[in-house]
């Protein structure tokens, strides 16, 4: 499915797909008629307002903090709502969040975090430590409340508020994700009137009450969400005084709107393409950053559809259990090519799963085992597997039948459709047939087990833990009927195993070790194929944009970051001052080459979410 975006870079809170995670943003004339489908002048609000609009390409599976899983939407939530921990944006170690400090016991099964006395909700009342623990303890007893993030929570025996500024969490057993709690806490005295965690969105009252940077003060789905700055934010207040999300399904009208001025910021779908990126580099006033990516993208191949009940479901080809089929058909893969012809040279050749800008985790296989392009090993390997070709050159299944896939691929995302050109020629020399599904919303059919392969892909964050245990046997639904937090019904019990052990282990070395391994794992089970990890192509109006940070500060990127530092540092370009909030972080990009790898990125950070359009954080 797909960035992740998750978190669950798949579908919706449910299981989300990548659709195309378009962002742009545009500094706009107010923007008091949202819905007004005419460009509008970036320029500031007639009340003397600094308006800051951002155009996305991906729509709000929920705003509930407990259903969301898009990018978009846990984007939202991040500044809407502190979390216990945040993460540095220079070098995306924990810091302090809601809580300004925390600690465990000796056996690390009781842990202790501080809750700063200087967070206030929107609506006057004071954050608590109570807010937090009754937060945890939704989602521990809720299953609704458990859709999105309930991974957290699962190893949880009890959390209690011994004070306003004490949170106790007691494990069965350790949890090595405890500094990278990714969960929003929200306010009690608000959510406790919640009858119905599965479907409450969270979509009809405003302004919502939230302690965070900016407070949603208006949406419109499908068109809008308006968010307005939180002047009483204990991190200081933004110096935008609103924040509009507005939905952009075409990709080049926003680049457009770049050009003229009617929009500040252009992330892409989820980046830009090679030709829009080289089509802004000398532009007036627009600038280019070009940013090793958080995210991988990848084939993810149906591994058969089942739910933790043992019932089967969705009609995925049978050919694909086969391990060597698999192998054969990511033989028959050019990553070289895609790199090339595809991205034009803005990403780096797919190997493990985990992208090389998190040294720590990143895995590759060693040349004996590496899935090299090789037509001719693709096909022994079909051969070999019974799959042979027939007298007009196609190959067979058991049916009898000429093989053709249906590959998911997501119609706002010119990535998957140029890489599946490529797949149907590529596929079609060893006799097999590609059908391309280019849709608008992807995840119906994924949830429904209805697909072959898919174009899949995820952000991932500086802790493995999230993003690893979509793939565990835990993360089915329950029925068929149900939606879990899986990305592609992978259930392998080797696999389980090394997961809990990493989850566990708290020696950094050795932890990275273990998640390693699962990589190889995940690597030799063939369901999936990293192709490529992709840079953060981003460009924007610096007549409108004098500062913005960056995560991490050298050669980071500014959409889609870990925390709520891009838009919370953002400077107006006319603001005639310097940015004090921003001081310590905040930073004019420039036009960032080649790919850095970034090592000692020691800070948990629970990785999600994926980035294909319907991305998952």
């Amino acid at each position: 499915m797909g960035t992740n975006d998750q978190k669950r870079s798949l579908p919706h809170g449910l299981r989300l797909v990548a659709l195309a995670g378009a962002a742009a943003l545009t500094l706009t004339a107010g923007f008091a008629t949202p819905l007004d489908p005419a460009p509008q002048q970036a320029r500031a609000a007639d009340d003397g307002k600094k308006v800051l609009t951002v155009a996305v390409a991906q729509s709000v599976d929920s705003l509930s903090p407990f259903l969301a899983v898009r990018l978009l939407s846990t984007s939202i939530h991040r500044l809407m709502y502190e979390y216990l921990t945040n993460y540095d944006p220079k070098d995306n170690h924990a810091i302090p969040g809601l809580a300004t400090k925390w600690e465990s016991s000796p056996d690390k099964l009781t842990w202790t975090y501080t809750i700063r006395a200087n967070s206030k909700w929107s609506d006057g009342e004071q954050a608590t430590a109570e807010d937090a623990a009754w937060t945890f303890n939704k989602m521990m007893t809720d299953t609704g409340a458990a859709t999105a993030n309930g991974s957290y929570v699962g190893n949880f025996r009890k959390v209690t508020a011994p004070s306003p500024t004490e949170l106790v969490i007691e494990l069965k057993k350790p949890q090595a994700t405890m500094a990278a709690l990714d969960v929003p806490i929200v306010p009690k005295h608000v959510w406790e009137k919640v009858s119905d965690f599965s479907e409450f969105n969270n979509d009809k009252s405003f302004p919502v009450v939230g302690n965070g940077p900016f407070v949603l003060s208006g949406y419109k789905a499908d068109s809008y969400v308006r968010l307005k700055a939180n002047k009483d934010f204990w991190r200081g207040s933004p110096k935008f005084d609103e924040l509009v999300f507005r939905y952009y399904k075409d990709q080049d009208a926003a680049v457009s709107a770049l050009r003229k001025g009617e929009v500040s910021f252009v992330a892409g779908s989820p980046s830009l393409t090679p030709a829009q990126a080289e089509s802004l580099k000398g532009a007036d006033d627009i600038q280019v950053n070009d940013a090793p990516g958080r995210r991988f993208y990848a084939l993810a191949t149906n591994p058969g559809a089942k739910a933790k009940n043992g019932k089967k479901f969705g009609d995925g080809h049978p050919s694909l259990l086969d391990q060597r089929v698999r192998n054969a058909l990511f033989r028959a893969v050019d990553r070289e090519a895609i790199i090339d012809k595809v991205f034009r040279g803005h990403a780096v050749e797919g190997e493990g799963y985990i992208p090389p800008r998190f040294q720590d985790y990143f895995w590759k296989p060693s040349a004996d085992r590496k899935l090299a392009y090789d037509p001719a090993e693709a096909a022994q390997l079909l051969d070999q597997a019974g799959y042979k070709k027939n007298g007009d050159g196609k190959r067979v299944g058991k049916d009898g039948k000429p093989i053709t896939y249906r590959v998911l691929c997501h119609a706002t995302d010119p990535n998957d459709k140029a890489v599946g050109k490529y797949l149907q020629e590529w596929w079609g020399k060893l006799g097999i047939g590609v059908q391309l599904n280019c849709l608008d919303n992807v995840t119906d059919p994924w949830l429904a087990g209805k697909y072959d392969l898919a174009f899949d892909g995820w952000s991932v964050n500086p802790d493995p833990d999230f993003v690893l245990s979509i793939h565990t046997c835990g993360a089915l639904p329950a029925t068929p009927e149900e939606t879990g937090a899986t990305d592609n019904f992978i259930c392998d019990k080797k696999y389980d195993e090394l997961y809990a052990r990493q989850l566990t282990e708290y020696d950094p070395a050795k932890r990275a070790d273990i998640v390693k391994q699962m990589e190889s794992r995940l690597y030799d089970l063939g369901y999936m194929n990293v192709m490529a990890y992709p840079n953060a192509v981003e460009a924007f109006r610096t007549d409108q944009i004098k500062s913005i940070t960056t995560m991490p500060a050298k050669a980071g990127n500014i959409y889609g970051q870990d925390g709520y530092w891009s838009w919370w540092s953002a400077v107006p370009a006319d603001s005639g001052g310097s940015s004090d909030n921003a001081s310590s972080t905040g930073v004019v990009v420039g036009i960032v080459a080649g790919l850095v790898i970034l090592g000692g990125l020691g800070a948990f950070a629970a990785m999600r979410r994926r980035a294909t359009a319907e991305e998952r954080e």
